[in-house]
């Protein structure tokens, strides 16, 4: 089985408030999408890499991965939202089956990488996710508590998620049929009537979104960086 990556890399990162893209952003003197790019570079069953990159960004995504000697198959403009922009992507991928993974989540290790790349030719589409760790509550606009509920059943969903290719864009046309938007890849297939399943994931496999979050990488990337492998 053939298999691609989708790397959505589009989005702007308003709530890291430094006026550049979170992905652009170095650690360790790298760019966080470079980070990312080289988890899957050296994988002998990713046959190819397409990255989804904000139209403003093309040129300068397209020097890093020339620089540092990454072979991707597209460099695609993103749309407005991300949904938009995975679809985008969708449209160059002609493999078996495809991972959709966040630019800005580094630390996807291999160990969940090589599990997701054999569960997911049994099983059309999986996700990887941790349970919470907190009590989650949902809560009004108005910020008054409606509804606590019960954690053991609450699982944080992380990326990559795999899927069979014919499988997920069906769910991306089914979704734009409908009208549909959903907060990631595997609830566009929930909606289209099919079961997900859910690997263990990796509590290191954040998704660097703010400026707390940076400081927390940079401890990731000092102390188990070398344990990714």
């Amino acid at each position: 089985m053939t298999c691609g990556i989708i790397i959505a890399a589009a989005g702007q990162g308003k709530r890291m408030g430094l006026g550049i893209n979170k992905q652009l952003i170095e650690l360790n003197h790298k760019p966080i999408l470079i980070h990312t790019l080289e988890r899957f570079r050296d994988k002998p069953w990713v046959d190819q890499i397409v990255v989804v990159a904000h139209p403003d960004e093309l040129d300068i995504i397209g020097k890093l991965v020339c620089d540092y000697r990454i072979t991707v198959k597209a460099l695609v403009p993103g749309g407005k939202e991300r949904q938009e922009s995975i679809a985008n992507g969708l449209n160059f991928i002609d493999t078996d089956y495809v991972m959709v993974h966040d630019g800005a989540r580094p630390f996807v290790s291999d160990r969940l990488l090589e599990e997701l790349h054999k569960e997911v030719q049994s099983f059309s589409a999986v996700v990887p996710g941790v349970p919470v760790k907190e009590t989650i509550k949902v809560v009004s606009e108005d910020h008054l508590i409606e509804q606590t509920p019960e954690r053991k059943g609450l699982w944080a969903v992380q990326t990559p998620q795999a899927f069979r290719v014919p499988l997920l864009k069906e769910a991306y046309q089914f979704a734009k049929e409908t009208a549909f938007t959903g907060t990631d890849d595997s609830s566009l297939v929930e909606k289209l009537g099919y079961q997900v399943k859910v690997l263990i994931g990796d509590y290191n496999n954040i998704k660097i979104t703010t400026p707390e979050d940076l400081l927390l990488a940079q401890v990731i990337l000092d102390n188990w960086g070398d344990k990714l492998c």
